[in-house]
């Protein structure tokens, strides 16, 4: 297994006001709290946080979500989206995400994880189907309170 990968803190803050400047718009990502058929929720392990965060990612011009999802999880967790199902969420808190304001989208997936192999490891260090039991306390970039909705069946607005 390939050891974390850290960005220097300074490096960080100065590509995050340049970035600021530059694109002065919020960035659109979507991200599923996905389920494998037998009902285990799937997990990636990033490496610049190190911790457990649903996956997905920002849309690329000229995509649709629901492509731009497709290709996240392919890319993420080398797994193949199966189904969507209902929208969890819209989030946009400026505050949520250090790296950038985004706006995210958070819908219902089915996915079959069978090769659970991410297709850039400098990115995702590992990818894990849970259980309701084993579920981590607290997801990367506050997505805990994403997971929660998905699991307690609510629709949130932010």
């Amino acid at each position: 297994m390939l050891g974390s990968v850290r960005i220097p803190l300074a490096l960080f803050r100065l590509t995050k006001e340049v970035a600021r400047h530059v694109l002065r718009r919020p960035v659109v990502g979507i991200c599923a709290a996905a389920r494998t058929v037998d009902g285990r929720y799937v997990l990636v392990r990033r490496s610049d946080t190190g911790g457990w965060a649903l996956p997905g990612g920002t849309l690329e011009w000229g995509e649709t979500l629901r492509t731009a999802l497709a290709r996240e999880l392919t890319e993420e967790t080398g797994g193949t989206l199966l189904e969507l199902g209902r929208l969890i969420g819209v989030y946009s808190d400026p505050e949520r995400d250090a790296r950038f304001h985004a706006v995210t989208i958070v819908v219902e997936a089915r996915m079959d994880l069978t090769l659970a192999k991410a297709q850039n490891p400098l990115e995702i260090l590992e990818v894990r189907a849970f259980a309701e039991s084993e579920l981590p306390r607290e997801l990367s970039y506050r997505m805990t309170d994403m997971l929660d909705a998905a699991r307690t069946g609510r629709t949130v607005w932010e």
